[in-house]
């Protein structure tokens, strides 16, 4: 073959290498470039399964790395949650830039009006919690009785600051069966705040600050005015006997000196303890005109922790079932 001829062959030959992909021709060396980055590691046995995990990898003192103890929240029963803290905005989030003004009320606007004071004025169920024929006041700091639906049937207004209680509180109110007022500080009750509701069966008024009773209703059931400070003088004369409907009754913790009687036959509970009474009427519980009376319903007597000698006055109470509850040497 002429000179030429062999110039042309070995032109196309290297035309062909240099159209060849660049990586391509660096496929021979890379490999030798990555195991002399790994030479020094053992990978004959890297393969890892079921039997050997635990021997590659040492997780013994695992536990030990991270100490979770300060993460788990100490949660108390009967504590209210603990308020959250003051969160710092994040970036971007509720933070405004330099070139982004916060947004301004209009110069109109007035001054914010105060919030206004619980029970003043307000509907009950602007600042209590109504469902249905019940209304839930408990713990709303109310410093008196808030107008109320007129189909209210079951009010509770526990743990509030009331002082007073006014027949307009609930007038009109003839749907109420019970009254829970427990726990607040109410040292006056007009006379007739309760006796013109005609199916009140529940009223409840323990600790507060009462001195005396008011008149009461016949409908009533049960009666709580523990923890007051109710003295005889208090009581209105026979103020229990046209109570035909009363099963309990609890008066103590009070300033009684005597037992309030006549006490209704419909009487299953009677709490006294804790007063001032000395003595006891030969009828207090039994009527000694009538021979073999046994006064069943009344099975709940508690006279412990007053003055009282109860073996002295056995004949008041031979008709019951039971023996008072307290102190008879």
């Amino acid at each position: 073959m002429c000179p030429l001829g062999w110039l042309g062959v070995a032109s196309l030959c290297l035309g062909t290498l240099w159209a060849v992909p660049a990586e391509k021709r660096m496929k021979v060396d890379k490999p030798k470039a990555e195991l002399t980055l790994y030479e020094n590691l053992d990978l004959g046995n890297y393969e890892v399964t079921l039997d050997n995990y635990g021997d590659i990898l040492d997780l013994s003192n695992y536990e030990e790395l991270y100490d979770y103890k300060d993460l788990v929240s100490k949660i108390e029963v009967g504590t209210l949650a603990p308020r959250p803290k003051d969160r710092k905005p994040l970036p971007g989030l509720g933070e405004t830039t330099a070139g982004t003004p916060k947004p301004q009320p209009p110069s109109s606007a007035g001054p914010v009006p105060p919030a206004p004071i619980p029970g003043q004025g307000l509907h009950s169920c602007q600042l209590c919690l109504c469902l249905g024929t019940s209304v839930y006041c408990d713990d709303t700091e109310l410093e008196q009785i808030p107008a109320l639906p007129p189909d209210t049937a079951y009010l509770y207004a526990r743990f509030n600051r009331i002082e007073a209680v006014r027949a307009a509180d609930f007038s009109g109110l003839e749907k109420l069966e019970r009254i829970d007022l427990s726990s607040n500080s109410i040292s006056w009750v007009d006379a007739d705040a309760f006796r013109r509701l005609p199916r009140l069966q529940e009223l409840l008024l323990p600790e507060n600050r009462l001195p005396a009773l008011p008149e009461l209703p016949r409908s009533l059931v049960h009666l709580d005015v523990r923890h007051n400070r109710i003295a005889s003088a208090g009581l209105r004369p026979e103020a229990f006997r046209d109570l035909k409907q009363l099963q309990f009754l609890h008066l103590s913790d009070n300033q009684l000196d005597f037992i309030p009687v006549p006490l209704p036959e419909s009487l299953r509970s009677l709490h006294l303890q804790n007063n001032n009474i000395r003595t006891m009427h030969e009828d207090t519980f039994c009527d000694r005109q009538e021979q073999g009376q046994i006064r069943r319903a009344l099975e709940d007597i508690r006279l412990d922790g007053n003055p009282i000698n109860l073996s002295l006055f056995a004949s008041a109470f031979s008709c019951l079932p039971r023996l008072p509850t307290g102190r008879f040497s």
